[in-house]
């Protein structure tokens, strides 16, 4: 994949409509009334030679999805327009990559999760030199992963777990020692369908 190819595939097929999300791999899950609504940066990083994604580790003491993998982002806030607003100022507030660097080229379906939310996923390029201050209250470390790796179908696995009683299934990708699950795994799976017209 390359980056020009890459631009042009999501500007031409990505997909604006609603409901994607956890509840995909379990069709009995009941889906939140009033969703809060949220947005993320996809970001992908190109270098010289490759593509890659950045993610953050989120901290252990926040009070939504600690620990986990996730992409910057958050709440749309009253100042936020558009989802496109949020997932820049949340990179910023994050991980302190400014705006001026990130190319927005597209959106990809909301992706709905069992905790309340309706994420935007935002899918931006950002090219370096760039500088990384990931907020110590929220990110515990910032990192980056291969793009082909991350869209190479045999390391998309199915897991389970049992949730207050129940099981629930969902997407997670291992990467050295990173466990992509959930929804941040979901919105790589959703990404990979676009990229290859599924």
């Amino acid at each position: 994949m390359n980056v020009e190819w890459i631009i042009k595939t999501i500007k031409n097929r990505q997909i604006l409509s609603r409901g994607r999300g956890d509840h995909d791999l379990n069709p009995g899950m009941g889906i939140a009334k009033d969703l809060k609504a949220a947005a993320v940066l996809m970001p992908m990083i190109v270098r010289d030679n490759s593509i890659t994604m950045l993610f953050t580790e989120r901290t252990d003491n926040l009070s939504h999805h600690p620990g986990q993998i996730s992409f910057p982002g958050g709440r749309v806030e009253p100042g936020d327009n558009t989802p496109k607003e949020t997932a820049l100022r949340e990179t910023e507030e994050e991980v302190g990559i400014h705006r001026q660097h990130i190319q927005i080229i597209g959106r990809l379906a909301d992706y709905w999760t069992r905790t309340g939310f309706s994420v935007a996923p935002i899918v931006g390029i950002i090219t370096p030199p760039f500088d990384v201050n990931p907020d110590p209250d929220e990110v515990a470390q910032v990192f980056e992963t291969p793009l082909d790796f991350l869209m190479d179908p045999r390391n998309h696995k199915r897991h389970s777990r049992t949730y207050e009683g129940s099981i629930r299934h969902f997407y997670a990708i291992t990467y050295k020692d990173f466990y992509i699950w959930g929804a941040t795994a979901g919105m790589l799976i959703d990404l990979y369908g676009v990229l290859i017209g599924e």
